[in-house]
């Protein structure tokens, strides 16, 4: 397979951070490592892979808690999320403090990504989609080749994402899971935030929040 993705549950929430892993060069992003610092740089290590970047779907502390400490440890850049989650970036250090987690630090991302834009791991591309609701900045990674994507918490397994935050908002979720990931093939495997993996076309039948709108 040309892109490998390990899974690491982090911090309290027990967050999907993941590893991407491009087979080709062995070049290794992280998505969303939200904290367990050692334990994401042990997956890592244990991938036989070279660290190239920090890729993030959304700034909610639970996601990127360890940014700032990964990126500066490494020297790694960082892409994502959409320039909306700005405001959630500069809450990092009370975001914490609130949920109790390990302190973390603000940090500024490289590259703020966009609806359209892509990244890349080695030698495989993802497409940016941007899917506000749960956060205003929060966007999705979908590799075509492996029908496979990284959603954040914008939508689980038999679930959809918050929107009792600040700056959520429901309408804007469901029409972001409608107009952009029922627009891609039903075979698409997506990892969520938390929780197990499921299919676009299973969820559009199944998931209480959302089939509706499929129908």
């Amino acid at each position: 397979m040309s892109l490998s993705v390990s899974v690491i549950p982090v911090t309290a929430f027990q967050q999907n951070c993941s590893i991407l892993k491009c087979e080709e060069t062995g070049k290794v992003a992280v998505v969303d490592p939200g904290g367990d610092l050692d334990r994401i740089l042990q997956a890592v290590e244990q991938s036989g892979g070279e660290l190239e970047k920090i890729l993030i779907t959304h700034a909610h502390m639970d996601h990127v808690g360890a940014t700032a400490d990964l990126a500066e440890q490494k020297s790694l850049p960082i892409e994502g999320p959409q320039k909306a989650d700005q405001f959630w970036i500069d809450q990092l250090p009370m975001q914490a403090q609130m949920l109790g987690l390990a302190e973390a630090k603000v940090f500024t991302p490289n590259r703020w990504l966009e609806d359209g834009d892509t990244v890349t791991v080695g030698n495989q591309t993802l497409q940016v989609i941007h899917c506000p609701g749960h956060t205003p900045g929060h966007v999705v990674f979908y590799h075509p080749e492996t029908k496979f994507a990284v959603v954040g918490d914008v939508l689980f397994a038999g679930s959809i994402g918050r929107t009792d935050f600040p700056m959520s908002d429901h309408q804007q979720l469901l029409d972001s899971i409608k107009n952009k990931l029922w627009a891609l093939d039903d075979d698409i495997t997506f990892l969520p935030g938390h929780g197990p993996t499921s299919t676009f076309g299973h969820e559009k039948q199944t998931n209480p929040f959302v089939s509706a709108t499929y129908k």
